[in-house]
């Protein structure tokens, strides 16, 4: 079932590029990113719909007969589901959430069946969940970066503004709005690539022969950091802060994602 390997390495792109946009739309009530979530979800609901007739109809071996072959059609139904409720109704909540979890089983299915039926191959695929899951990671770390470099124009605008100390500087740095506006949009971006990248390295943990630990100094760390942001849009969103209060505490989110990639990591007993 594994043979068509860029397949199924197609289907957990789109999946997670669907995941994105539902995110987008969760946090900013954006109905763009919505319709392109669920066109991209659609074309993955296709491609399993694909390989799960093929396999009904072709081995004539309905996958729900091993625990792997069930997380498959589990994850199909919740696709499944996920698109009759975004189609139906509006609960976004609930969109975005079963979508997380059905991309974890596809993933879980996906590599444990590479292991298990694929031998070498089945291998280099589940190597490449470490190559993305870190590549995402630092990815992610790149929008943090980028939202602690426009939090601080934010503050040293602001501060001059206060002074009011009118020279090139202030007019260099941006209007303070654009730049509290590019702040947010950078964390929203980089909050879902996070949690994939978390997402992966948890099943690569479980499916390599590597040593895997919930209590690492990384691993917690990096749970951490999520944590932080979510309380970062939980702030921005659901309480409404915004400019100065929500640019320092941004400062200092960053500040803790430093110490948990150089510290932490330096601690961990297997990541870099």
């Amino acid at each position: 079932m594994l043979e068509f390997k860029w397949v199924y390495e197609l289907i957990l792109f789109l999946y997670g590029l669907s995941i994105i946009g539902y995110f987008i739309d969760f946090v900013q009530n954006n109905r763009k990113a919505n319709i392109s979530a669920f066109w991209l979800l659609s074309m993955v609901w296709v491609l399993q719909t694909f390989f799960l007739l093929s396999q009904v109809f072709v081995k004539e071996d309905f996958p729900i007969m091993t625990v792997y072959d069930g997380l498959y059609f589990y994850s199909w139904i919740l696709v499944t589901f996920s698109l009759i409720i975004n189609r139906l109704f509006k609960v976004d909540f609930l969109v975005f959430f079963t979508n997380v979890v059905g991309f974890l089983i596809m993933i879980i299915h996906i590599s444990t069946r590479a292991q298990n039926v694929l031998e070498n191959r089945g291998v280099a695929l589940v190597n490449e969940l470490l190559v993305i899951h870190v590549s995402l990671a630092i990815i992610s770390y790149g929008f943090f970066t980028l939202s602690f470099i426009f939090s601080v124009m934010y503050l040293l605008q602001y501060r001059l503004l206060k002074k009011k100390k009118w020279d090139a500087k202030l007019f260099r740095l941006g209007d303070l709005t654009k730049l509290d506006h590019f702040s947010y949009v950078s964390i929203i971006l980089g909050v879902p690539l996070l949690l994939i990248a978390i997402i992966l390295g948890v099943v690569w943990g479980y499916v390599s022969t590597a040593v895997f630990y919930w209590y690492d100094s990384k691993t917690l760390g990096s749970l951490l950091v999520l944590v932080v942001y979510i309380v970062y849009l939980t702030l921005r969103v659901i309480k409404g802060y915004q400019g100065r209060t929500i640019a320092i505490f941004n400062a200092a989110a960053f500040l803790f994602l430093l110490i948990n990639f150089f510290l932490f990591g330096s601690l961990s007993n297997f990541h870099f």
